[in-house]
């Protein structure tokens, strides 16, 4: 069983993701991860994000383990993020590691912003997780002010609709809804009744395809 969940920056789709894996014993990929792992290397390493060869260079020696997510989680490896995401030569050295996941035996649980329209696209389930702007925001402030980054509300708001422009408008594999996924609209849910609703759709996909 392979479960697509895409969707914008602090949707809720990661945590969603890792509940529905956890609930079915699949393992779970946040793709987004694997940008922010590149991302971080450039800056590390002194390179600008906009560097497509040096980016590139960083995306074929990736490697799932040993990622630091408290590193990959800030707001300036997001930002950088959004930029390598853009790039089809990052994107391309990306998506085979994307793919293996997806279909190891048994399947497994993947969120990204093209799961379901690219990576996956015949995925058993597939579930758009979206939030206004302005929820997605708070939730978004509020995770960098508990891990001590010191940046206001209305930066965030601003990243997160720089970013849901860059993502949504790139010509090579743009963030969009794909055709046949269910929509998940967590703007006034707990994350428990999301993961709920998330179940229950899978839930209902799976029986309609043993019928």
């Amino acid at each position: 069983m392979i479960i697509a969940i895409d969707g914008p920056t602090a949707s809720g789709k990661g945590t969603v993701a890792r509940r529905l894996a956890a609930h079915y014993g699949l393992p779970c990929l946040d793709t987004g991860l694997l940008y922010r792992g590149v991302a971080a290397r450039l800056i590390r390493e002194g390179d600008a994000p906009g560097d497509e060869d040096a980016a590139e260079r960083a995306a074929r020696s990736l490697k799932l383990k040993g990622m630091d997510e408290s590193e990959l989680r800030s707001a300036r490896a997001g930002a950088a993020a959004s930029v390598v995401a853009a790039m089809p030569r990052v994107r391309a050295a990306l998506k085979d590691l994307q793919r293996d996941f997806a279909v190891q035996d048994g399947g497994a649980v993947l969120d990204g912003r093209d799961i379901g329209t690219v990576i996956c696209p015949g995925a058993d389930v597939k579930i758009w997780v979206d939030a206004n702007p302005a929820e997605r925001a708070r939730r978004r402030h509020a995770e960098l002010e508990g891990r001590g980054e010191d940046i206001s509300y209305e930066e965030v708001l601003a990243q997160l609709r720089e970013r849901d422009e860059r993502d949504s408008g790139r010509p090579d594999a743009p963030m969009k809804r794909a055709s046949d996924a269910h929509l998940l609209d967590t703007s006034k849910m707990s994350i428990d009744a999301a993961f709920e609703e998330a179940r229950r759709i899978v839930d209902q996909v799976m029986a309609q395809r043993r019928a």
